[in-house]
């Protein structure tokens, strides 16, 4: 799901960097005094001050109905499978998805460009000359839902508390906040240490909610709680089951439900969540018509399964909807906390052992390609050799970075098929023997007699079907390797201590990268608890080049330092690569109707799309 206001949700677990504001002024936020009604990285806004609404939208959609998904996680401690708080904003607990309804943002995204913000609870902001200070002018009219004014205190109050008590991705990352502050009632001033990165004021405009200062200083904000907390967004908390389902109401008096950013969105008087222990109850409930909408991302169910009779005979539509947005780096991540991954020749044999060509041809039916770089289906993507300006950045870490950052892009390689190729295998034992982990009676040790063991940790079964050739083939290597499926719960309690050996990992990625990738990959994340940098990369090349995608004053300069680090994450072989589409393949009980644009950036679905109760599809779903 995504948010009117920021990073999909797929972007958020995110934060901060290193270039000062200043770098932002001529192009993105505002020059010194000057009021401006959005802000983004580089470049002029598409949309002009007196703009009614986003283009991709229809502004006379009508309102009403449900929309009903099991979906992407919406919360910084967000979990697919089950909730049992309402507070998505701290490390305790999992959060239900689609809290962020409930709250409104100082700006919002427009799906129409790359990284465009424009105001929602803030009418316009403006800089100071020395771009350390953001101040906020926020509208009068803006009220939570117990028709209190929301003020620039709340929003100072919020920022420090979520600075203070917030998630670790949120908390880490504002320490570049040196104050936030109400100057009057609808000024609000943010302060920076002039270390902080160009993108973080737009994640704390766009992602960061505002909270209600008097709800919060009655009440734990740091609680796992199942109290519905107050909120100033389009929806309200209805009813909810811890595990089960969740529903929000549109709230019918929005105070900001005629500004042009919310135009044509929103359309849906309810909003619902169902919460299932596997895909089979999920998808099963989807042909029952217990949910209405599904995008498919199991290959081999969408190639087979979707032929019942609601398909058949139209009451269920199927559409492919492009996908513009970088794919982003999905893999199995590699613990390099365990002395046994810390050999880079070990961690590339591992990755050899995968044979994707045959597992795309005979479990995904030909839908995936190869994911090989960190930046996968951008213009940020390595190829070939370095060029004068990538070696430019990459050559003050010579000294230290393997030889194959200064060759060709390393590659996966493509395998014969068969799903054993020998020459990788061969290749994958040599390397393996280099590294000291030598074959006796069968089985891989080392020079201390201790076996190579490894664990593939999940908590969904479907992936042991995906996983298990993999391990045959670690297997053939004399590596005892296995599958651990464990309850949601436990999985995130031991991947948030980093209690695995090796887990599958997605980092979505923007089309301007910014301070969501400090937590990825850099050496101050790498003892995080609950953070993203699952394989514990701690380089002062890759530090050094996270700033440098992070603090490029111009979009070229940021693609050239992007594909530069891509060079040096691939050479380091902390992931075995898997696989990526371009694409949504999604699913719905016909009773919905969409504007004729769809976003370029972004689904779409819940924002804009609406209930057309003319709609064939009525009999045999339920609302």
């Amino acid at each position: 799901m995504t948010r009117r206001g920021g990073i999909s949700r797929r972007e958020i677990l995110a934060l901060t960097g290193g270039a000062a504001m200043a770098a932002l002024l001529p192009g993105g936020i505002a020059r010194a005094g000057e009021k401006r009604h959005g802000m983004s990285i580089f470049g002029e806004l598409k949309y002009a001050p007196d703009f009614t609404r986003f283009d991709y939208v229809n502004p006379k959609a009508p309102k009403g109905g449900t929309f009903s998904q099991i979906g992407p996680a919406a919360a910084f401690n967000a979990s697919f499978n089950t909730f049992d708080t309402l507070n998505g904003y701290v490390l305790r607990g999992a959060a239900p998805q689609g809290l962020d309804l409930i709250f409104d943002t100082l700006m919002v995204r427009a799906y129409d460009e790359p990284d465009a913000l424009y105001g929602l609870v803030a009418e316009s902001v403006e800089a100071s000359a020395d771009g350390r200070t953001l101040i906020f002018h926020l509208r009068k009219e803006a009220r939570f839902h117990d028709g209190t004014a929301l003020t620039a205190e709340d929003a100072a109050f919020s920022f420090v508390l979520l600075k203070e008590q917030g998630h670790p991705l949120i908390s880490q990352n504002l320490r570049e906040m040196e104050a936030a502050v109400a100057r009057d009632a609808h000024t609000l001033e943010i302060s920076f240490t002039g270390n902080q990165t160009r993108d973080l004021p737009l994640f704390m405009a766009s992602v960061l909610p505002v909270f209600s200062k008097a709800y919060y200083t009655a009440n734990d904000f740091a609680a796992s709680t199942l109290t519905p907390p107050l909120g100033s967004g389009p929806y309200r908390i209805g009813d909810f089951r811890a595990a089960r389902h969740i529903t929000y109401i549109r709230v019918e008096d929005y105070w900001a439900r005629d500004l042009p950013v919310n135009v044509g969105h929103w359309n849906f008087d309810r909003v619902r969540f169902e919460y299932f222990r596997d895909r089979t109850a999920q998808f099963e409930a989807f042909k029952a018509g217990n949910y209405l909408f599904r995008e498919e991302f199991t290959s081999k169910v969408w190639a087979t399964e979707y032929n019942f009779p609601a398909v058949r005979d139209g009451r269920v539509k199927l559409m492919t909807l492009p996908d513009d947005t970088p794919s982003g780096a999905q893999g199995w991540f590699l613990n390099m906390r365990r002395e046994k991954f810390q050999d880079r020749r070990v961690r590339e044999a591992l990755s050899l052992a995968f044979d994707f060509e045959w597992t795309n041809k005979n479990i995904f039916y030909d839908l995936y390609e190869r994911t090989g770089s960190y930046f996968e289906n951008s213009p940020m993507k390595a190829a070939g050799k370095p060029d004068a300006d990538e070696l430019a950045l990459l050559e003050p870490f010579r000294a230290t970075l393997h030889e194959d950052v200064f060759g060709e892009a390393v590659t996966p390689p493509v395998s014969d098929g068969s799903g054993q190729d020998r020459a990788l295998l061969r290749r994958a034992a040599q390397l393996l023997d280099e590294a000291g982990w030598t074959v006796a009676g069968g089985k891989r040790r080392n020079a201390a007699g201790e076996q190579f063991t490894i664990e593939f940790l999940d908590n969904d079964p479907i992936v042991e079907r995906l996983t298990a050739p993999l391990v045959k083939n670690l297997r053939l290597l004399g590596i005892e390797a296995s599958i651990r499926v464990v309850d949601s719960s436990q999985h995130q309690q031991r991947r948030d201590n980093y209690d695995f050996d090796v887990m599958i990992q997605r980092y979505p990625l923007g089309l301007t990268p910014g301070i969501e990738i400090r937590s990825y990959w850099t050496s101050e994340f790498a003892a995080v608890p609950g953070g993203r940098n699952l394989s514990g990369i701690a380089d002062p090349a890759i530090d050094a080049l996270v700033e440098k995608v992070i603090a490029a004053e111009t979009r070229e300069e940021q693609v050239i330092a992007a594909r530069a680090l891509d060079r040096v994450l691939r050479a380091g072989h902390y992931w075995i690569p898997q696989w990526h589409k371009k694409s949504h393949h999604i699913a719905f009980w016909d009773k919905f109707a969409w504007p004729e644009t769809k976003p370029k950036y972004t689904r779409g679905v819940l924002e804009t799309w609406w209930s057309d109760t003319t709609k064939a599809g009525l009999a045999g779903a339920k609302d």
